[in-house]
């Protein structure tokens, strides 16, 4: 199931990661939340397998450890989610549709 385009209207801010904002539910290891605001990745979607690292022209995604959880080990998480420029490259490469960048 692909990230939720809607989740910031059907979900609240439950923590800061790494500068940004986590959007619960989260109950590690389990269930990790959607990480980012302007360039958002579904942890419990993400599969960790890298395409949107390798597509980002401005290394928006570094990998985070996420050990336990059901999908993958590790995460693409937007730290660097404010240097986006909207080029929507990793959307279009996310095998599972786990990412939804807000075009400002």
């Amino acid at each position: 199931m692909p990230i939720d385009p809607e989740f910031k209207s059907k979900r609240q801010v439950v923590d800061q990661h790494e500068g940004h904002d986590v959007w619960g539910p989260v109950n590690p290891p389990e269930q990790l939340g959607i990480h980012g605001s302007i360039v958002a990745v579904d942890f419990d979607v993400c599969i960790g397998d890298g395409a949107c690292i390798d597509a980002c022209p401005v290394g928006v995604f570094e990998w985070v450890e996420t050990p336990g959880h059901p999908a993958s080990d590790k995460k693409a998480d937007p730290k660097n989610e404010s240097q986006c420029i909207f080029c929507l490259a990793c959307e279009t490469v996310c095998p599972v549709e786990a990412i939804k960048v807000f075009v400002e």
